[in-house]
C-alpha cells in the first residue's frame, strides 16, 4: 500500500489530512499542558495544607505533638508534603519529555511538511507549464494547417483561371508552398511538445508524485508513532512515581500502626499529675459534748480566736479539695455578673475619641469583691494577680503543683546545661584559634580574642549560678515530693508538699506544727494560696479564642485604656468576639495582640461556618 500509487490524484485531500494530524498533535500537547498545571496546582494545595496543620514553632500546639496519635497525624502531614512533591515530579518530566519535545517535533515536522508539498506543488507546475505548451504547439499547427490549405486552394484558383497573369499564379504557388511549410513545422513542433508532455507525465504520476506521497505518507506514520510513544511515555511517568507515592502511603500506615493509646494515657499522667496524694477519711465531729470539739490532726480549718470569722467550707477538708473543683463551677460561684462597658463615642471621627473609652475589660476587679464577700474573711487579695490573664510566672514555677513544678525545673536545668556546653563548645574553640595566633603570628592576634574569651567566660559563669538556683530549687521540689512505693500519707503532710514559695512574694513561708499539720495561724491563708495556684494554672492552659471573621479599620483608632488595642485606618485584623450589644468588637492582630475597639470604626466581615457566627455584616 503506498500513498503514490493508491492516492495519485488525492493532493488537495493529503494535504488537508497532514495538516489535520498536526492540530491532532498540538490539542494533544495542549491536554498534557493542562494536566501539568493539574499537577502543580494539585502538588501547591497539598503542600499549602500540609504547611496549614503543622504545629506552630514555640506553641503550646507543638508540645500536643508528644503523643503518639499526634504524631502519626505529622507524620501524615509529612508524607503528604512528599507526596505532593511527586505530583510535582510529574509535571516536570511531562513538561520536558513530553510537551518541549512534541513542541519541538511539530515544528520539524511542519518544516517537512511544508517541504514536501512545496515539492509536489513544484511537479504539478511544471506538469501544468508542458501541458500549456503543448496546447500551444496544437493550436499554432491547427491554424497553420488552415493557412496552407486557404493557400492550396488559392493557388489552385489563380491557376484554374485564364484571365491571371502567369506572374500572379508564381505568386499564389509561392505563397501556398511558404503555408505548407509553416505547416510541417508546427507539425515537428507539436510533435515535439507532444513527446516532452508524455514523459513529463510520465515522470509525474509514475515517479515525482509517487516518491512525494511516499515521503508524506512516511512523515505522518513517523507522526503517528510519536503520538503512540507518548502516551506510552505519559503513563510511564505515572507509574514511576506510584512506587515513592506507595511509601508514603506505607509511611501514613506505619505511622496509623505506631499509635499507642497506653502511651498516650501514660502522657497524660505525666502531663497533668499533680503531685498530691487525695485526701483521707473525714472524721466524725461529735457536736454533742459541751467541750470544745476535738480538731483531728489533719484538719484545716481555722480557729483563731482573734474574733475574725473562720475560713470554712462546710468541712474540714473542703480546703483540701479546692485545688480540684471544675474551674467553670467556681467562676460560676465568683464571677459578679456582667456590665456593660460605656458605649463607644456617638463621632466616627478619630479626633472626637482622642483617648478612647473605657476598657470593656472591668470584669476582674469585681471577681476580687465578690471573692472577698464569698470568703467573709480578709485574704490576700493581692496574691491572686496570677489570675489575670497573661500574667508573669514566678521564676521558681512555684504556681505549677509539685510534680509539674518539678518537671518544668527539670527542663530548665536541661537547657542551662545545654547553653553551658554550648558556650564552652565556643570558649574551646576560641583558645585553639587563639592558640593557632600565637603559633603563627601572620594569621591574627592573640590579642583581638581576649575580650571575646572574657565574654564567654563571663556568660558561662552566669549560665552555672542560674544552673545552680534552678538545681536548688529543684532538690528542694525532689526532697519534699511524696515517695511512689507510699500507698497513703496523711493530709497534713500531703499540705506539707504544698509549701512552695507564694506566687509574686505575696505570702510569707508556711510553718508546720511538729507532726505535719498546719498550724491555725497559716489554714485561711493556705487555702487563698491552694486556689491560687490553681487557677493560674487553669488560665494558662487555655487556649486563644479561635478567629470568626475578620474587619478592616475604617478610622484610627489608640486604645490607651487596659484591654483595648490600638488599629490604623485600612488595617485588617482578625476577629474573636462580635459585638455583644454593648458596642464593643474583641479582635486580634497576631497571637499576642488582641484586645478591643469600638464597633463603628470597624467594618465586620464574618465568617459564616464559624462557630457562633452571624450571617450579617
Amino acid at each position: 500500500m503506498s500513498w503514490g500509487t493508491e492516492l495519485w490524484d488525492q493532493f488537495d485531500n493529503l494535504e488537508k489530512h497532514t495538516q489535520w494530524g498536526i492540530d491532532i498533535l498540538e490539542k494533544y500537547i495542549k491536554f498534557v499542558k493542562e494536566r501539568t498545571e493539574i499537577e502543580l496546582n494539585y502538588a501547591k494545595q497539598l503542600r499549602n495544607l500540609s504547611k496549614k496543620y503543622q504545629p506552630k514553632k514555640n506553641s503550646k500546639e507543638e508540645e500536643e505533638y508528644r503523643y503518639t496519635a499526634c504524631k502519626a497525624f505529622l507524620s501524615t502531614l509529612n508524607e503528604m508534603n512528599d507526596y505532593a512533591g511527586q505530583h510535582e515530579v510529574i509535571s516536570e518530566n511531562m513538561t520536558s519529555q513530553i510537551t518541549v519535545e512534541l513542541a519541538r517535533y511539530v515544528q520539524e515536522l511542519k518544516q517537512e511538511r511544508k517541504s514536501h508539498f512545496h515539492d509536489g506543488r513544484k511537479a504539478q507546475q511544471q506538469i501544468e507549464t508542458c501541458w500549456k505548451q503543448l496546447e500551444s504547439s496544437k493550436r499554432r499547427f491547427e491554424r497553420d494547417c488552415r493557412e496552407a490549405d486557404r493557400a492550396q486552394q488559392y493557388f489552385e484558383k489563380m491557376d484554374a483561371d485564364i484571365n491571371v497573369t502567369k506572374a500572379d499564379v508564381e505568386k499564389a504557388r509561392q505563397q501556398a508552398q511558404t503555408r505548407h511549410q509553416m505547416a510541417d513545422d508546427s507539425k515537428a513542433d507539436y510533435s515535439s511538445y507532444l513527446q516532452k508532455f508524455n514523459h513529463e507525465q510520465h515522470e509525474y504520476y509514475h515517479t515525482h508524485i509517487p516518491n512525494i506521497f511516499q515521503k508524506i505518507q512516511e512523515m505522518e506514520e513517523r507522526r503517528i508513532v510519536r503520538i503512540g510513544e507518548s502516551v506510552k511515555t505519559y503513563a510511564e511517568l505515572d507509574r514511576q512515581v506510584i512506587p515513592i507515592i506507595g511509601k508514603c502511603l506505607d509511611g501514613i500506615v506505619k505511622a496509623a500502626e505506631s499509635i499507642d493509646p497506653k502511651n498516650d494515657s501514660q502522657l497524660v499522667v505525666e502531663a497533668y499529675k499533680s503531685g498530691f496524694e487525695p485526701p483521707g477519711d473525714i472524721e466524725f465531729e461529735d457536736y454533742t459534748q459541751p467541750m470544745k470539739r476535738t480538731v483531728s490532726d489533719n484538719s484545716l480549718s481555722n480557729s483563731r480566736g482573734d474574733g475574725k470569722p473562720e475560713l470554712k467550707f462546710g468541712g474540714k477538708s473542703k480546703g483540701k479539695l479546692w485545688p480540684f473543683i471544675k474551674k467553670n463551677k467556681l467562676m460560676s460561684l465568683l464571677t459578679s455578673p456582667h456590665q456593660p462597658p460605656p458605649p463607644p463615642p456617638a463621632s466616627a471621627s478619630p479626633s472626637a475619641v482622642p483617648n478612647g473609652p473605657q476598657s470593656p475589660k472591668q470584669q476582674k476587679e469585681p471577681l476580687s469583691h465578690r471573692f472577698n464577700e464569698f470568703m467573709t474573711s480578709k485574704p490576700k487579695i493581692h496574691c491572686f494577680r496570677s489570675l489575670k490573664r497573661g500574667g508573669a510566672t514566678p521564676e521558681d514555677f512555684s504556681n505549677l503543683p509539685p510534680e509539674q513544678r518539678r518537671k518544668k525545673l527539670q527542663q530548665k536545668v536541661d537547657e542551662l546545661n545545654k547553653e553551658i556546653q554550648k558556650e564552652m563548645d565556643q570558649r574551646d574553640a576560641i583558645t585553639k584559634m587563639k592558640d593557632v595566633y600565637l603559633k603563627n603570628p601572620q594569621m591574627g592576634d592573640p590579642a583581638s580574642l581576649d575580650h571575646k574569651l572574657a565574654e564567654v567566660s563571663q556568660n558561662i559563669e552566669k549560665l552555672r549560678l542560674e544552673a545552680q538556683k534552678f538545681e536548688a530549687w529543684l532538690a528542694e521540689v525532689e526532697g519534699r515530693l511524696p515517695a511512689r512505693s507510699e500507698q497513703s500519707r496523711r493530709q497534713s503532710g500531703l499540705y506539707d508538699t504544698q509549701s512552695a514559695p507564694a506566687v509574686n512574694n505575696c505570702a510569707q513561708d508556711r510553718e508546720s506544727s511538729p507532726d505535719g499539720s498546719y498550724t491555725e495561724e497559716q489554714s485561711q491563708e493556705s487555702e487563698v494560696k491552694v486556689l491560687a495556684t490553681d487557677f493560674d494554672d487553669e488560665f494558662d492552659d487555655e487556649e486563644p479564642l479561635p478567629a470568626i471573621g475578620t474587619c478592616k479599620a475604617l478610622y484610627t483608632f489608640e486604645g490607651q485604656n487596659e484591654g483595648t488595642i490600638s488599629v490604623v485606618e485600612g488595617e485588617t485584623l482578625y476577629v474573636i468576639e462580635e459585638d455583644k450589644g454593648d458596642g464593643w468588637t474583641r479582635i486580634r492582630r497576631n497571637e499576642d495582640e488582641e484586645g478591643y475597639v469600638p464597633t463603628s470604626y470597624v467594618e465586620v466581615y464574618l465568617d459564616k461556618n464559624a462557630k457562633g457566627a452571624k450571617t450579617y455584616i
